[in-house]
């Protein structure tokens, strides 16, 4: 039975489609539409964690991500 675990997905429009990022592993897809983009990003992590070495999983996994909103000035 497979191991079931939540990871951080970050979608943005970039020119005429969606580019989908994880930030704990660092893996990213992309996708003509926002459900393309979340959908091809999910099969890209689980082709990772089925073939990537344990060791490898380890260096990339970002335990810690903290997504927040910023005000800065630009004028």
């Amino acid at each position: 039975m497979p191991i079931m675990q939540q990871f951080t997905a970050i979608i943005e429009r970039e020119g005429s489609g969606y580019v989908s990022l994880c930030p704990e592993i660092d893996i990213a897809s992309q996708g003509c539409n926002i459900e393309e983009a979340r959908n091809n990003l999910v099969e890209a992590l689980e082709l990772f964690f089925e073939t990537a070495d344990p060791k490898e999983i380890q260096n990339r996994l970002h335990s810690e991500i903290f997504i927040t909103r910023v005000e800065v000035n630009i004028g």
